[in-house]
């Protein structure tokens, strides 16, 4: 834990130095280079991955990615200085060139800061689990009811890098990575990247906890007797369920819109005045045909009956909507630059883009992944191939490679999802393909596949 009452500090195990100004709260905090990482992921609470989804996420090369997690897993990041919208360290080059790396995240403003200081003031366990360096999911959810979002998203990550890379570069990576094991350390880190220091955010919680404790005091007589003053109206206050049962005072909803059935056309941009220097004209259509057709689909989930009971689903990362694009039937021109971006050829699109159309993100996952299932999952594969066919004599025979089973003699291939799901797969001009959509039961995903051998 930091010192507070003083203008350096130490954590636990003295890799902290922390300097700041008592009047403006703003403080820099400076971590010694980390160990080299073996093995594992760089963050284990559940705020540090959400760092790393916004890291990865937002870069457009996940070779950069890999090679950043490969400087930061070696301990090529030097001391990280953090401090508000800024985080800043050495990253070394196998070759040892080094370059400054700085990652700039946009602080909060004032009035932000108000309402979450309210927000958490006015619950103790949110200020109880800040104390115990734990930043609880209801927290993050509590402040973004509130306006203020505390975890990055898609694009909040900036790059500034002496490699001069304009997208996010293998040092900027491996910063983010290492920053993922420090937020793992103390979600503070977080809140002083977002503009406010550990002591002055503590005192000013502080100060309206009590001031909140003060206005709900009874109010005590000469005698010190307590008497019915304190807060306005508290002894005449309306349960909060009741208040809203009776919406009084509250507006009618206006009725919802109608549904869409069809998008509308997009408008034709070739004609009259010619485009500036620079301006597809049939990307520019293209892309205002599939906003429009988005739009209809969103609209179209927002007036549905299951609609207020789902969860929200993110939206797909860049590279994925690469793929999406592709799939919805650009110009021939607007699909090679859409494979040129994702830095496929046009076969490794057009696989993609079969991929996005069987399962859309999960089957593009199943596409480009390769991993090892856990023991559980493996289990539970096991017992799901060894139900499918009763007769072990009729269970064709597997080459299990990861999360591949290939069955041996034959170009069909079946490939387990992360969510269980049995994905075919057929070898096509010395490339697997998939063939189907993912079935729970392995011998159902698979007999079309043999079907069509036999034929």
């Amino acid at each position: 834990m930091s010192v507070f009452h003083g203008a350096e500090g130490a954590n636990d195990d003295g890799a902290d130095g922390t300097y700041g100004n008592e009047q403006t709260g703003r403080s820099e905090r400076t971590f010694a280079a980390l160990p080299p990482a073996r093995g594992g992921g760089f963050a284990r609470t559940w705020w540090g991955q959400a760092w790393l989804k916004a890291l990865e996420d937002t870069a457009l090369d996940s070779a950069q990615l890999k090679l950043g997690r490969r400087h930061a897993r070696a301990g090529a990041v030097g001391a990280v200085s953090v401090r508000p919208g800024r985080i800043t360290a050495v990253v070394q080059d196998r070759d040892r060139t080094a370059h400054r790396s700085d990652v700039l995240l946009q602080e909060l403003g004032a009035a932000d800061w108000d309402r979450f200081l309210d927000m958490v003031a006015d619950r103790a366990g949110h200020i109880a689990a800040l104390l115990d360096r734990d930043m609880p999911p209801q927290l993050v959810e509590d402040a973004a009811a509130a306006g203020v979002e505390l975890l990055p998203g898609i694009g909040d990550l900036e790059p500034s890098c002496g490699c001069e890379a304009w997208d996010h570069c293998a040092h900027t990576a491996a910063l983010c990575y290492q920053m993922a094991r420090l937020l793992d350390q103390d979600p503070f880190v977080l809140l002083l990247l977002r503009g406010r220091g550990e002591e002055a955010l503590l005192g000013e919680l502080q100060a309206r906890s009590a001031a909140r404790a003060q206005a709900y005091a009874p109010d005590q007589d000469d005698e010190g007797t307590a008497t019915s003053g304190g807060a306005p109206g508290a002894e005449a206050g309306v349960p909060a369920a009741e208040a809203f049962a009776a919406q009084e005072g509250l507006p009618p909803l206006p009725p919802p819109p109608p549904p869409v059935s069809e998008a509308g056309a997009a408008p034709a941009l070739g004609g009259g005045t010619p485009p500036a220097p620079g301006v597809d004209v049939p990307a520019l259509e293209f892309l205002i045909g599939d906003t429009a057709e988005r739009a209809r689909r969103l609209l179209a989930e927002a007036l549905s009956t299951w609609h207020a009971d789902a969860p929200p689903v993110s939206g797909p990362t860049p590279a994925e909507d690469l793929v999406r694009l592709a799939a919805a039937g650009p110009p021939a021109p607007v699909a090679e630059r859409l494979a040129t971006a994702s830095g496929r050829d046009a076969r490794g699109l057009a696989a993609a883009v079969r991929a996005w159309r069987q399962g859309g993100p999960a089957g593009l996952a199943v596409l480009e992944e390769e991993w090892n299932p856990g023991p559980e999952a493996l289990a539970r594969a096991t017992t799901g191939l060894a139900a499918a066919w009763a007769d072990e004599g009729d269970r064709p025979r597997f080459r299990v490679t990861r999360n591949r089973w290939t069955v041996v003699g034959s170009d069909a291939q079946l490939r387990l999802g992360r969510d269980g799901g049995w994905w075919p797969y057929r070898k096509e001009q010395g490339r697997w393909l998939p063939s189907g959509p993912p079935d729970e039961d392995p011998a159902a995903a698979l007999a079309s596949l043999l079907a069509e051998e036999r034929t």
